[in-house]
Order: C-alpha cells, then structure tokens, then sequence
C-alpha cells in the first residue's frame, strides 16, 4: 500500500453519512474510506488491536463498483463475524476490470474497549465516485446509517 490517505465527513445528506476521501493512489483513497468507515462506527478506532487477519480478493467492473463493495464487504463482516477491520496491505490493478486484494487485520467487537457509535447499514451508490485528480486520487462515499 503506498501513501497514506485521509478523509473528511461532509454534509452533502441529510439522513446519512457522507464522506470524502483522498490519496495518492487509488489503495490510498480505499485505506482512508475503511478509515472512514471505522471512525463512523466506533468511538475510538485507534483502539482497534491487530489481533486478527483475513485475506480478501474482490473484482468488479469499475473502481466505484470496487470501492463499494469493499466497504460492504468490512461492513458484512462486522455485522456477520462481529470483527472490526482494516486494510493492512491493499493492492488494486486495472486491467479492463478492477480487482482488489487485502489483507485485513483487526479484531472482535469488545464492547468493554469498543463504543460503537452509528450503526452503518452499508455503503450506498448514491453519488459514488472515485476519479483522479489534479492532485492524487479522491472518492465521494455516502453510508445508510
């Protein structure tokens, strides 16, 4: 993974969660949107532990379509494994499709370390994108809470 992303929340809707994340890389822009997702669902992310791993490989036909699977999929976990994960190492190629690979690492929801704070439904498609720019890589993301 190279570059470090970040993200900032905005209030482009109402009744969810919006957010834009930024990075040098398209893995950058990804890395910072499951930060994103952390920080909307539990009090202190950083208190998540790399006690556990899981390996992903995800393909879709575009970027956007990857990015929301992605977050679907860390969200599908959390709610099925009752695991809060990020990506430790994430490598995405494009190659008439876009594929993704991970490495997550996190650890069991502990409710005596972790507070959870808005219950995320999912990532949603509503004004999904994800583009290069001028100055790196960004994606507009919105999550039903």
């Amino acid at each position: 993974m190279s570059g470090k992303g970040y993200y900032e929340f905005t209030d482009d809707v109402t009744s969810d969660l919006s957010f834009v994340a930024r990075g040098a890389t398209p893995e950058a822009v990804f890395a910072a949107a499951a930060e994103a997702l952390l920080t909307a669902t539990v009090e202190a992310p950083e208190a998540i532990a790399a006690r556990e791993r899981r390996s992903l490989a995800l393909e879709e036909p575009d970027l956007e379509l990857l990015l929301l699977r992605f977050l679907n999929e860390l969200i599908y976990r959390r709610d099925a494994e009752s695991l809060l994960l990020r990506p430790e190492q994430l490598e995405i190629m494009r190659d008439g499709s876009a594929r993704l690979t991970a490495e997550l690492v996190g650890e069991a929801v502990d409710a005596k370390r972790h507070a959870l704070s808005t219950d995320v439904k999912a990532a949603t498609a509503y004004a999904l994108r994800v583009r290069e720019t001028s100055n790196g890589w960004e994606a507009n993301v919105t999550l039903d809470v």
